[in-house]
């Protein structure tokens, strides 16, 4: 059959590249997950069907909502499409527990908290999700559904801590969410921090207000406008209640309120004042009582100002906050309920979420910045949920091992080291992942000379050199040289490593820090390289009523440094105050190349400068602004070391502030940027942008990105949903250079380098069910990719259904791989498994042969691959490599090989035998059939010889595969036949790493000499018993015989 080339008509490329490419044609190559789980992260909602507890929902900062129907043994997204995975509460209708409300936007304003759009309600259990409204209220804290009428919902707006507006309060709809009315308000800094109803009275609520007000570098807690007030006609008049009813005097702060269900005229409130306290209604709310001012009622009420009672008993209270303390004597006095830290089964503190069964106070659930725990006995006792991989990670890096591993720093977990595959069984288990430092973590820079070691950072500028094999870290945190100077590091500060020498690193403060022997000792190479502004660096007295001088607001510092790859001494500075600078002499000379960031306002911040590893002078940049309430999507380019900027992104592109960028190593026109909505890429260097498809990625808050330099990977730093892989982006490159490839048929993309891999089964254990945590693994094999399009012209004119790989060792043939052609346009996959066509496994039966069968393992080298549709052909070639954890020579290689080779052999002449024993057998069974139709007595005889050519058939056979035998159970031969000598000689040959021993030698001989003495055997059979049965019956007129062949080793 003629071959043809993929050929096909030019188009005019300026029309080729206003053709937009489809996200959804990556829906078959998906990104995967790889966790962990078992460090997950913040969970800011709970709610469960009360009357089927097995199925829970859970709520997360920054990673979606999460649902489970197996009472928390499995776990599955249900929120990945939407344009926030920010979630601050959920509410279950329990009169129909399909119907499900979630309010977008967590509702604890620290530093890091993600906004949200409004509140959705989904209809079906979770599956599916709309809208409903309340988009600027950006931080929902509460939904409460009336109980009677789930037509009335109410909504507690936090609103936003960045900025003043409008759109914060109480609100309440009566028609299920079609429209909504705002029914409690404050100023434009108030917003609704609580509110809970009256258990036997839907028309009594209680609602917190709270004025409050974050700028990037100071918090204020507290104001005129924060109150406790009361409804009793379902929100439309309220009734504030003040230092008259018991309350404290003066300014209050966030307020956190709960009912006693089983006595509703008993309410708890924790209030922030001048001194904070626990108050206790005893009368519905009319008047209050002071309990409890000491520390163990909670801290930090910014963070967390949460308190529920038991239901069924007013006494038991559980604060909610840093650790959970319990009360059994009404608030009087509390005590810790479970451990965190110096204990083996301690909880994850940082809590934020907790919920109590109605009917059952012992069955609680506990979300914290942790994840997820579950107690049956009242908090005695706690199951982590370790499959629900929700890290919140602030960058994320690489090392170059074989796997290599993923790096990154994540919000109050530390920093965590994990492979980006396995080469064992089933998935990434949280086992593979290590925390190599503590902390919050930011960035890791893992150590090129030796990635055992390197570099991690936390908090304050607490930068220290890691030993993630013995644990022996150390503290390299810069510090001045005179006593005078305070160093101001930020909550994240900026870090890099020389490319040119491995022993240099810089560390930012509010001037670069340089270190030539990797951290030990330190130069400052800059002047103050921010505005040194002294108005936003009161931090000490950050926090409002409650001072909270955590490091979190410091601000003036030095948020990002990028050395170029392509020229020494060249380094990129930006800040959290809007000032970038560079030097081209290693810091002897530093130049302000703000100004021409048009359109940025001045102080915005700079989380990320991407210095080109092309071309000298280039960079790319990100900057946003939404610390001061500004939600603009910023992205610039350079080409002239930041003279001019280029606006390569803004809001008419993504609709959320930006947050990471990375350039391809190789092709400049593809580009991925991260923003507070997922992943965006472009295929023109920034001239349009398009949005990966759910199904391909999340919607999440994306932070860092790195691409592999080896294998071409795209590795994904997530804010909300841990780190995942993009594997192999050759084919973005490819088609980001020329994007008409997407109208040809298909085209067969260049695949990564392929190794021949051992593989393990898991550590820990063998199986896992379903509650273990397994990160998508890499598939094993060869991952071949290529772009199909069933709406080609061509396609229809082949009239093929059907894709044919062909892979060639030179010009031998050695496998062909066969599937369906895709349904759907877009970027699909073929796995080889690197082995070459075998032979048909032999049967005693005739089996029909579906499929080609897999063979021996190819050696290492470079194979033709030869994709073809009908006639059309696409031919690329890929490398196939050595496990590179193993010493392996090229004999040994060679001998394995050539004897495996060999062995298959004697499988094909075995199966060729085994064939015509089976298909000589079947015309014995076709004589008696006919036979037993005829006179008996007439054809005695010939019946006779028919039963006894059988038995000699079967007892042939049973030199292959021995005697058959029908007996239940596991049944196990006491002989050696020949194909278990053959499979034992095939499995000790092709295992040995350093060539063939005496061993294997010894039992290829025995497969030989026992296959050359059962093919005697057949041989016999068919030249002598065969032949005169032959005769026989072909003097009657009966004849369904078939010629036979003679059997022989062919080496």
């Amino acid at each position: 059959m003629r071959l043809f080339l993929l050929l096909f008509s030019i188009i005019s490329f300026n029309i080729i590249n206003s053709q937009k490419f489809d996200p959804k044609w990556l829906n078959n190559t998906p990104a995967r997950s790889i966790g962990p789980g078992g460090m997950s992260g913040r969970t800011t909602a709970i709610d469960v069907v009360h009357n089927n507890p097995n199925i829970i929902y859970i709520g997360t900062a920054s990673g979606g909502i999460w649902r489970s129907k197996s009472g928390g043994i499995s776990w599955e997204p249900i929120f990945e499409d939407q344009i926030t995975a920010s979630i601050g509460s959920i509410a279950i209708q329990q009169s129909n527990s399909d119907v499900i409300w979630a309010g977008t936007g967590e509702g604890n304003p620290r530093n890091s908290l993600n906004g949200g759009f409004g509140i959705y309600k989904s209809l079906d259990g979770g599956d599916s999700w709309k809208n409903m409204g309340l988009k600027y209220t950006r931080h929902i804290h509460r939904i409460i559904i009336h109980p009677n009428d789930p037509d009335i919902i109410y909504v507690a707006s936090i609103g936003s801590p960045w900025g003043e507006h409008k759109e914060r309060g109480v609100y309440k709809t009566i028609n299920g969410g079609k429209s909504w009315k705002k029914i409690l308000s404050g100023n434009l800094n108030t917003g609704a921090a609580d509110l809970v109803m009256d258990p036997k009275n839907p028309n009594k609520l209680i609602a917190a207000l709270w004025e409050h007000k974050r700028e990037p570098w100071f918090f204020e807690s507290g104001g005129s406008k924060s109150g406790l007030f009361i409804t009793i006609d379902g929100g439309e008049n309220w009734i504030e209640k003040t230092e008259k009813d018991g309350l404290p005097k003066g300014d209050l702060g966030r307020i956190g309120l709960a009912f006693a269900s089983n006595k509703n005229n008993i309410i708890y409130a924790l209030i922030e004042s001048k001194k904070n306290g626990l108050y206790k209604s005893i009368d519905g709310g009319k008047k209050w009582k002071l309990i409890n001012t000491k520390s163990g009622i909670g801290n930090r009420p910014f963070y967390y100002s949460d308190i529920f009672v038991d239901p069924k008993n007013e006494n038991r209270i559980y604060s909610v906050f840093t650790y959970v303390n319990i009360s059994e004597d009404g608030g009087k006095s509390f005590s810790q309920l479970m451990p965190a830290y110096g204990v083996s089964n301690g909880v994850h503190p940082d809590h934020h979420a907790w919920w109590i069964h109605p009917d059952d106070g012992d069955f609680i659930i506990d979300g914290n910045d942790g994840g997820i725990n579950i107690s049956r006995d009242g908090g005695k006792s706690w199951r982590f949920i370790g499959n629900i991989p929700v890290a919140q990670f602030y960058h994320i890096s690489t090392d170059n091992e074989f796997p290599y591993n993923v790096y990154g720093g994540m919000q109050d977990n530390g920093s965590w080291r994990g492979p980006a595959y396995v080469w064992k069984t089933q998935g990434i288990r949280n086992s593979y992942w290590q925390e190599i430092a503590f902390g919050d973590g930011f960035d890791v820079v893992p150590d090129k000379d030796n990635s055992q070691y390197g570099y991690a950072m936390s908090q304050q500028g607490n930068v220290s050199r890691y030993d993630w094999k013995t644990g022996n870290n150390y503290t390299i945190r810069p510090t001045h040289p005179n006593p005078n100077i305070k160093l101001r590091f930020n909550w994240n500060a900026g870090i890099g490593q020389d490319p040119f020498n491995n022993n240099i690193i810089y560390f930012g403060s509010q001037f670069v820090h340089k270190s030539t022997d990797k951290g030990l000792t330190w130069n400052i190479i800059s002047p103050d390289l921010t505005s040194n502004d002294p108005s936003k660096q009161k931090q000490s007295e950050s926090g409002g009523l409650t001072l909270d001088a955590t490091g979190a607001e410091n601000h003036c510092t030095i948020l990002v440094i990028e050395p170029s790859s392509v020229e020494k001494d060249m380094i990129w500075v930006g800040t959290d105050d809007g000032r970038v600078h560079i030097t081209k002499d290693g810091g002897e000379i530093w130049t302000d190349v703000t100004k021409g960031l048009k359109g940025l306002p001045e102080g915005s911040w700079i989380p990320q400068i991407k210095a080109s590893n092309k071309n000298k002078g280039e960079a790319l940049l990100i900057a946003n602004d939404y610390r001061r309430f500004n939600y603009e999507a910023y992205a610039y380019k350079t080409k002239n070391y930041g003279k001019t900027w280029e606006r390569i992104a803004n809001s008419d592109d993504i609709p959320t502030f930006t947050l990471s960028i990375i350039e391809d190593i190789l092709n400049p026109n593809l580009i991925f940027l991260g923003s507070d909505d997922g992943l965006y890429f472009s295929l023109n260097a920034g001239v349009s942008w398009q949005k990966f498809d759910s199904k391909t990625f999340p919607t999440v808050s994306t932070k860092d990105l790195t691409i592999h330099p080896r294998e071409h990977d795209l590795i994904i730093g997530t804010f909300g949903r841990a780190a995942w892989i993009l594997d192999d982006i050759r084919p973005l490159r490819e088609i980001a250079n020329d994007p008409s490839l997407t109208n040809r048929l298909f085209k067969l993309f260049s695949p990564p380098d392929s190794y021949l891999a051992s593989i393990q089964q898991p550590t820990g254990s063998r199986f896992g069910g379903d509650a273990i945590f397994n990160g998508t693994n890499r598939t094993f094999g060869a991952q071949i990719k290529y772009f199909f399009n069933p709406d080609s012209i061509k396609f229809k004119d082949i009239n093929k259904d059907s894709i044919s790989l062909k892979i060639y060792d030179n010009d031998r043939l050695i496998r062909t791989l066969k599937k369906k052609s895709p349904k759907k346009k877009g970027l699909h996959k073929i796995i080889w498994n690197m082995d070459e066509k075998g032979p048909n496994y032999p049967s005693r039966k005739i089996k029909k042969i579906k499929r080609e069968a897999s063979g021996v393992s190819v050696k290492p080298g470079n194979y033709k691959l030869v994709m073809e549709i009908g006639e059309f052909v696409d031919e690329k070639w890929i490398n196939i490599k050595s496990d590179p954890r193993l010493n392996i020579s090229n004999k040994s290689i060679e001998e394995s090989y050539e004897s495996a080779k060999n062995i298959e052999n004697m499988i094909k002449i075995v199966f060729e035998a085994s064939n015509q024993l089976a298909k000589s057998l079947i015309i014995t069974k076709d004589f008696e059939k006919l036979l037993s139709k005829e006179d008996t007595l007439k054809f005695k005889n010939e019946i006779k010889l028919t039963s006894e050519i059988s038995k000699k058939i079967i007892k042939a056979q049973d030199l292959f595969f021995g005697k058959e035998d029908k007996r239940q159970g596991i049944i196990r031969s006491p002989n050696e036949t020949v194909l278990s000598r053959i499979r034992k000689a095939y499995y000790y040959s092709v295992s040995r790493p350093n060539g063939l021993t005496k061993t294997e030698k010894i039992l290829i001989k025995q497969a030989k000499d026992q296959l050359k003495s059962a093919l005697d055997s057949v041989n016999i059979l068919f030249e002598r018993d065969w032949s005169k049965y032959k005769l026989e019956m072909e003097e009657i007129n009966i004849s369904p015989f078939k010629s036979v062949k003679k059997f022989n080793i062919n080496y």
